[in-house]
């Protein structure tokens, strides 16, 4: 997914209107951050903010609108990518662990020949 201009624009406005705690998180370049604005949307009572994130999620796409009718369902792991100044978030390969795992059972190539550790 691209972050088109009327996207961001959207999201420096949602963090303007959000409380001061949630400002730190609400970033570009944080990579569940459709998904933290879904979960601000089912818990704030501020009906503007509430329509900014719906548009939001809207313009972002039907598999992220999809979070306002069923709260607690998150995507599943997603990776920011930014090549050339474009930013796109993506979902993240399931046979590749995230930053902090381990991978016990990885698959290694050396030279393209499979390697087991």
């Amino acid at each position: 997914m691209q972050f088109t201009k009327p996207m961001i624009e959207l999201v420096f406005e949602i963090r303007r209107r959000v409380d001061a705690q949630m400002k730190p998180g609400i970033k570009l370049a944080n990579p569940d951050l459709l998904v933290e604005l879904a979960a601000v949307h089912h818990h704030s009572k501020d009906t503007i903010l509430r329509t900014l994130i719906k548009e939001l999620l809207t313009v972002a796409g039907d598999e992220w609108l999809s979070l306002l009718q069923q709260p607690g369902q998150a995507p599943g792991k997603m990776m920011v990518k930014a090549y050339r100044g474009q930013v796109s978030l993506e979902a993240a390969p399931a046979d590749r662990p995230s930053s902090g795992e381990t991978g016990t059972n990885s698959v290694r190539y050396y030279r393209g020949v499979r390697v087991t550790a």
